[in-house]
Protein backbone atom coordinates (compact mmCIF):
# COMPACT_ATOMS: atom_id res chain seq x y z
CA UNK A 1 0.00 0.00 0.00
CA UNK A 2 2.53 2.93 -1.06
CA UNK A 3 1.49 6.43 0.22
CA UNK A 4 4.61 8.25 -0.77
CA UNK A 5 4.81 9.38 3.09
CA UNK A 6 8.48 7.82 4.90
CA UNK A 7 8.27 7.96 8.46
CA UNK A 8 10.99 5.99 11.04
CA UNK A 9 9.95 2.79 12.55
CA UNK A 10 9.83 4.54 15.64
CA UNK A 11 7.46 6.74 14.57
CA UNK A 12 5.53 3.89 12.91
CA UNK A 13 5.07 2.48 16.45
CA UNK A 14 4.28 5.66 18.27
CA UNK A 15 1.73 6.31 15.69
CA UNK A 16 -0.53 3.39 15.83
CA UNK A 17 -0.84 3.79 19.81
CA UNK A 18 -1.99 7.40 19.26
CA UNK A 19 -4.55 6.85 16.77
CA UNK A 20 -5.80 3.79 18.72
CA UNK A 21 -5.43 5.55 22.21
CA UNK A 22 -7.22 8.20 20.32
CA UNK A 23 -10.11 5.92 19.21
CA UNK A 24 -10.36 3.87 22.45
CA UNK A 25 -10.63 4.86 25.92
CA UNK A 26 -9.48 1.66 26.98
CA UNK A 27 -6.10 1.72 25.58
CA UNK A 28 -3.49 2.86 27.66
CA UNK A 29 0.38 3.05 27.62
CA UNK A 30 2.97 1.79 30.73
CA UNK A 31 6.11 1.21 31.51
CA UNK A 32 9.44 2.58 33.16
CA UNK A 33 9.95 6.34 31.62
CA UNK A 34 7.68 6.04 28.64
CA UNK A 35 6.02 9.54 30.15
CA UNK A 36 8.15 12.16 30.53
CA UNK A 37 11.04 10.91 29.38
CA UNK A 38 9.21 10.01 26.40
CA UNK A 39 10.77 6.36 26.63
CA UNK A 40 13.93 4.29 26.26
CA UNK A 41 14.40 4.70 23.04
CA UNK A 42 11.75 7.65 22.30
CA UNK A 43 8.84 5.94 21.17
CA UNK A 44 6.67 7.64 23.30
CA UNK A 45 7.30 10.75 23.10
CA UNK A 46 5.33 13.40 23.10
CA UNK A 47 2.58 11.11 24.48
CA UNK A 48 1.97 11.99 27.62
CA UNK A 49 1.58 15.84 26.52
CA UNK A 50 -1.65 14.50 24.33
CA UNK A 51 -3.03 11.77 26.89
CA UNK A 52 -1.84 12.90 30.04
CA UNK A 53 0.04 10.39 33.07
CA UNK A 54 -3.43 8.40 33.56
CA UNK A 55 -2.93 6.87 29.70
CA UNK A 56 0.83 7.56 29.60
CA UNK A 57 1.87 6.18 32.77
CA UNK A 58 5.43 6.27 34.05
CA UNK A 59 5.75 2.69 35.73
CA UNK A 60 7.61 2.09 38.97
CA UNK A 61 10.99 -0.19 38.57
CA UNK A 62 9.65 -3.15 38.62
CA UNK A 63 8.38 -4.77 35.83
CA UNK A 64 6.82 -7.75 37.77
CA UNK A 65 4.37 -5.76 39.59
CA UNK A 66 3.65 -4.02 36.25
CA UNK A 67 2.49 -7.13 33.95
CA UNK A 68 0.98 -8.53 37.20
CA UNK A 69 -0.58 -5.21 37.24
CA UNK A 70 -1.65 -5.20 33.11
CA UNK A 71 -2.74 -9.18 33.48
CA UNK A 72 -5.38 -7.71 36.17
CA UNK A 73 -6.54 -4.43 33.61
CA UNK A 74 -7.05 -6.68 30.93
CA UNK A 75 -9.15 -9.27 32.50
CA UNK A 76 -11.08 -6.06 33.22
CA UNK A 77 -11.93 -4.68 30.13
CA UNK A 78 -8.60 -2.38 29.35
CA UNK A 79 -6.54 -2.86 26.58
CA UNK A 80 -2.88 -2.26 28.12
CA UNK A 81 0.56 -1.94 26.30
CA UNK A 82 3.21 -2.46 28.83
CA UNK A 83 6.99 -1.16 27.11
CA UNK A 84 9.59 -3.53 28.56
CA UNK A 85 12.96 -1.31 28.28
CA UNK A 86 14.88 -4.04 27.12
CA UNK A 87 13.87 -7.30 26.57
CA UNK A 88 15.88 -8.92 28.71
CA UNK A 89 13.60 -7.48 31.30
CA UNK A 90 11.29 -9.49 30.26
CA UNK A 91 12.61 -12.28 32.24
CA UNK A 92 11.08 -10.39 35.59
CA UNK A 93 7.37 -10.82 33.52
CA UNK A 94 7.72 -14.72 33.22
CA UNK A 95 5.21 -16.06 36.10
CA UNK A 96 2.71 -12.82 34.96
CA UNK A 97 3.32 -13.86 31.12
CA UNK A 98 3.32 -17.44 30.90
CA UNK A 99 1.50 -19.19 33.65
CA UNK A 100 -1.41 -16.24 33.85
CA UNK A 101 -1.60 -14.13 30.71
CA UNK A 102 -1.26 -17.21 28.44
CA UNK A 103 -3.12 -19.51 30.27
CA UNK A 104 -6.42 -17.99 31.96
CA UNK A 105 -8.25 -17.55 28.76
CA UNK A 106 -7.82 -21.26 28.08
CA UNK A 107 -8.68 -22.10 32.02
CA UNK A 108 -11.95 -20.22 32.36
CA UNK A 109 -13.71 -21.59 28.89
CA UNK A 110 -13.03 -18.48 26.47
CA UNK A 111 -14.82 -16.33 29.09
CA UNK A 112 -11.63 -14.61 30.45
CA UNK A 113 -9.89 -12.29 27.50
CA UNK A 114 -6.78 -10.82 27.99
CA UNK A 115 -5.67 -8.14 25.53
CA UNK A 116 -2.32 -7.20 26.56
CA UNK A 117 0.47 -5.92 24.53
CA UNK A 118 3.86 -6.08 25.33
CA UNK A 119 6.47 -4.08 23.08
CA UNK A 120 9.71 -4.36 23.91
CA UNK A 121 13.34 -3.81 22.11
CA UNK A 122 15.44 -6.37 21.51
CA UNK A 123 18.62 -7.63 19.66
CA UNK A 124 22.14 -6.61 19.81
CA UNK A 125 24.46 -4.50 17.66
CA UNK A 126 24.58 -1.28 20.10
CA UNK A 127 27.27 -2.58 22.18
CA UNK A 128 24.96 -3.02 25.53
CA UNK A 129 26.35 -6.23 26.56
CA UNK A 130 24.85 -9.16 27.52
CA UNK A 131 22.13 -7.98 29.95
CA UNK A 132 21.07 -5.74 27.59
CA UNK A 133 21.05 -7.49 23.86
CA UNK A 134 19.80 -10.33 24.28
CA UNK A 135 17.22 -11.75 21.42
CA UNK A 136 14.40 -14.10 23.74
CA UNK A 137 12.00 -14.41 21.59
CA UNK A 138 12.01 -18.28 21.12
CA UNK A 139 11.07 -18.45 24.53
CA UNK A 140 7.71 -17.31 23.89
CA UNK A 141 7.23 -19.22 20.67
CA UNK A 142 7.03 -22.26 23.10
CA UNK A 143 4.37 -21.01 25.18
CA UNK A 144 1.34 -21.66 23.43
CA UNK A 145 -1.86 -19.09 24.19
CA UNK A 146 0.87 -15.98 23.44
CA UNK A 147 1.55 -14.20 20.20
CA UNK A 148 4.91 -13.37 19.58
CA UNK A 149 5.44 -10.55 16.34
CA UNK A 150 8.55 -9.10 15.17
CA UNK A 151 8.15 -6.71 12.23
CA UNK A 152 11.39 -5.49 9.88
CA UNK A 153 9.74 -2.84 8.40
CA UNK A 154 8.19 0.94 9.47
CA UNK A 155 4.80 -0.31 7.60
CA UNK A 156 4.94 -3.74 8.69
CA UNK A 157 5.33 -2.32 12.65
CA UNK A 158 2.63 -0.22 12.56
CA UNK A 159 -0.26 -2.85 10.47
CA UNK A 160 0.92 -5.51 12.77
CA UNK A 161 0.84 -3.47 16.07
CA UNK A 162 -2.92 -2.37 15.40
CA UNK A 163 -3.34 -5.65 14.76
CA UNK A 164 -1.80 -6.67 17.62
CA UNK A 165 -3.84 -4.37 19.57
CA UNK A 166 -7.31 -5.78 18.26
CA UNK A 167 -6.40 -9.16 19.12
CA UNK A 168 -7.88 -10.37 22.56
CA UNK A 169 -4.86 -12.35 23.72
CA UNK A 170 -1.53 -11.62 25.02
CA UNK A 171 1.25 -10.55 22.10
CA UNK A 172 4.66 -9.71 22.71
CA UNK A 173 6.06 -7.10 20.53
CA UNK A 174 9.47 -7.60 19.04
CA UNK A 175 11.33 -4.14 18.02
CA UNK A 176 14.80 -4.27 17.45
CA UNK A 177 16.82 -1.89 18.91
CA UNK A 178 18.90 -1.01 15.31
CA UNK A 179 15.63 -0.68 12.92
CA UNK A 180 13.66 2.37 15.52
CA UNK A 181 15.84 5.18 13.18
CA UNK A 182 14.88 3.04 9.77
CA UNK A 183 12.27 4.79 7.23
CA UNK A 184 10.02 3.77 4.96
CA UNK A 185 6.74 4.47 3.35
CA UNK A 186 3.93 3.95 5.90
CA UNK A 187 0.30 5.11 4.98
CA UNK A 188 -1.35 7.48 7.62
CA UNK A 189 -4.76 5.79 8.04
CA UNK A 190 -5.32 2.96 9.71
CA UNK A 191 -4.57 -0.26 8.50
CA UNK A 192 -4.23 -3.83 9.83
CA UNK A 193 -1.90 -6.81 8.23
CA UNK A 194 -3.16 -9.95 9.71
CA UNK A 195 -1.01 -12.15 12.21
CA UNK A 196 0.56 -15.76 11.39
CA UNK A 197 1.29 -14.48 7.75
CA UNK A 198 4.61 -14.39 5.92
CA UNK A 199 5.55 -12.18 3.43
CA UNK A 200 7.43 -12.73 0.29
CA UNK A 201 10.30 -10.12 0.45
CA UNK A 202 11.95 -11.02 -3.27
CA UNK A 203 11.33 -13.55 -5.82
CA UNK A 204 13.86 -15.71 -6.45
CA UNK A 205 14.40 -19.39 -7.92
CA UNK A 206 17.80 -21.05 -6.72
CA UNK A 207 17.46 -20.46 -2.98
CA UNK A 208 14.77 -19.44 -0.01
CA UNK A 209 16.13 -17.68 2.89
CA UNK A 210 13.35 -17.24 5.50
CA UNK A 211 14.16 -14.33 8.46
CA UNK A 212 12.65 -11.94 10.51
CA UNK A 213 13.07 -8.76 12.00
CA UNK A 214 16.34 -6.92 11.69
CA UNK A 215 18.41 -9.90 10.32
CA UNK A 216 15.66 -9.67 7.06
CA UNK A 217 17.25 -7.05 5.94
CA UNK A 218 20.55 -8.71 6.23
CA UNK A 219 18.91 -11.62 4.15
CA UNK A 220 18.07 -9.05 1.37
CA UNK A 221 21.39 -7.27 1.43
CA UNK A 222 22.96 -11.37 0.91
CA UNK A 223 20.19 -12.30 -1.63
CA UNK A 224 21.28 -8.66 -3.91
CA UNK A 225 25.13 -9.79 -3.08
CA UNK A 226 24.25 -13.14 -4.71
CA UNK A 227 22.01 -11.51 -7.54
CA UNK A 228 25.75 -10.56 -8.87
CA UNK A 229 26.44 -14.00 -8.91
CA UNK A 230 23.68 -15.06 -10.78
CA UNK A 231 22.21 -16.54 -7.82
CA UNK A 232 18.54 -15.38 -7.66
CA UNK A 233 17.33 -16.24 -3.94
CA UNK A 234 13.58 -15.84 -2.77
CA UNK A 235 13.63 -13.89 0.73
CA UNK A 236 10.90 -14.71 3.15
CA UNK A 237 9.94 -12.25 5.87
CA UNK A 238 7.73 -14.17 8.55
CA UNK A 239 6.76 -10.83 10.60
CA UNK A 240 5.20 -13.35 13.52
CA UNK A 241 6.58 -16.22 14.92
CA UNK A 242 3.63 -17.29 16.63
CA UNK A 243 1.16 -18.28 14.80
CA UNK A 244 4.09 -19.18 12.05
CA UNK A 245 3.65 -19.28 8.59
CA UNK A 246 4.94 -22.60 7.79
CA UNK A 247 2.74 -22.93 4.54
CA UNK A 248 4.38 -20.03 2.84
CA UNK A 249 8.08 -21.57 3.30
CA UNK A 250 6.62 -24.98 2.35
CA UNK A 251 5.64 -23.62 -1.16
CA UNK A 252 8.80 -21.56 -1.45
CA UNK A 253 11.02 -24.27 -0.66
CA UNK A 254 9.13 -26.72 -2.95
CA UNK A 255 10.16 -23.85 -5.71
CA UNK A 256 13.74 -23.80 -5.07
CA UNK A 257 14.74 -27.35 -3.21
CA UNK A 258 17.02 -25.40 -0.74
CA UNK A 259 16.21 -23.42 2.60
CA UNK A 260 18.87 -21.35 4.65
CA UNK A 261 17.19 -19.71 8.08
CA UNK A 262 18.50 -16.38 9.45
CA UNK A 263 17.85 -15.52 12.91
CA UNK A 264 19.61 -13.86 15.87
CA UNK A 265 19.07 -15.84 19.19
CA UNK A 266 21.38 -17.96 19.66
CA UNK A 267 21.21 -21.41 17.65
CA UNK A 268 20.49 -24.04 20.33
CA UNK A 269 16.79 -23.93 20.13
CA UNK A 270 16.32 -20.90 18.10
CA UNK A 271 12.70 -20.53 16.35
CA UNK A 272 15.00 -21.43 13.35
CA UNK A 273 15.08 -25.32 14.63
CA UNK A 274 11.01 -25.14 14.20
CA UNK A 275 10.81 -23.99 10.68
CA UNK A 276 12.97 -26.39 9.21
CA UNK A 277 11.44 -29.28 11.91
CA UNK A 278 8.09 -28.11 10.53
CA UNK A 279 9.86 -28.42 6.43
CA UNK A 280 11.07 -31.81 7.37
CA UNK A 281 7.70 -33.49 8.60
CA UNK A 282 5.46 -32.23 5.45
CA UNK A 283 5.98 -33.98 1.77
CA UNK A 284 7.98 -30.71 1.02
CA UNK A 285 11.16 -32.90 2.66
CA UNK A 286 10.63 -34.54 -0.56
CA UNK A 287 11.61 -31.20 -2.27
CA UNK A 288 14.77 -30.78 -0.63
CA UNK A 289 18.03 -31.32 -2.56
CA UNK A 290 20.13 -30.12 0.44
CA UNK A 291 20.29 -30.37 4.11
CA UNK A 292 18.73 -26.61 5.19
CA UNK A 293 21.26 -24.26 6.84
CA UNK A 294 20.81 -21.82 9.67
CA UNK A 295 22.32 -18.66 10.12
CA UNK A 296 22.55 -17.86 13.85
CA UNK A 297 23.45 -16.22 16.89
CA UNK A 298 26.59 -17.92 18.52
CA UNK A 299 25.95 -19.74 21.90
CA UNK A 300 26.97 -17.19 24.04
CA UNK A 301 26.31 -14.15 26.14
CA UNK A 302 26.66 -11.08 23.60
CA UNK A 303 29.98 -9.34 24.45
CA UNK A 304 31.02 -5.71 25.10
CA UNK A 305 33.19 -5.82 22.78
CA UNK A 306 32.53 -4.32 18.97
CA UNK A 307 34.59 -6.74 17.52
CA UNK A 308 33.42 -9.82 19.36
CA UNK A 309 30.33 -8.55 19.32
CA UNK A 310 29.88 -8.49 15.49
CA UNK A 311 31.41 -12.30 15.33
CA UNK A 312 28.17 -13.88 17.47
CA UNK A 313 25.78 -12.07 15.11
CA UNK A 314 24.43 -12.70 11.90
CA UNK A 315 25.46 -11.35 9.03
CA UNK A 316 25.09 -10.70 5.18
CA UNK A 317 28.37 -12.70 4.58
CA UNK A 318 27.55 -15.51 7.07
CA UNK A 319 24.15 -15.77 4.56
CA UNK A 320 26.05 -15.45 1.27
CA UNK A 321 28.56 -18.01 2.59
CA UNK A 322 26.08 -20.42 4.14
CA UNK A 323 24.11 -20.20 0.76
CA UNK A 324 27.31 -20.83 -0.59
CA UNK A 325 27.54 -23.89 0.82
CA UNK A 326 24.49 -25.30 -0.21
CA UNK A 327 24.96 -24.56 -3.79
CA UNK A 328 28.91 -26.01 -3.42
CA UNK A 329 26.62 -29.24 -2.57
CA UNK A 330 28.79 -29.30 0.70
CA UNK A 331 26.06 -31.35 3.33
CA UNK A 332 25.77 -29.54 6.65
CA UNK A 333 24.52 -26.71 8.67
CA UNK A 334 26.29 -23.32 9.00
CA UNK A 335 26.72 -21.76 12.20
Amino acid sequence: MPSGREISYREAVREAMVQVMRGDDNVFLIGEDVGVYGGAFGVSRGMIEEFGPNRVVDAPLSEAATAGMCVGAALLGMRPIFEIQFSDFITHCMDQLVNQAAKLRYMFGGEARVPLVVRTPGGAGTGAAAQHSQSLEAWFVHVPGLKVVMPSTPYDAKGLLLAALDDPNPVIFYEHKLLYNRKGEVPEELYRLPLGEAAVSREGDDVTIVSCGLVHHFALEAAQELSGEGIEAEVIDLRTLSPMDHATVRRSVEKTGRLVVVEEDVKTCGWGAEVISRLTESETFYALDRAPARVAGEDTPIPYNKTLEAFVRPSPEKITRAVHSLLDARVGVYG
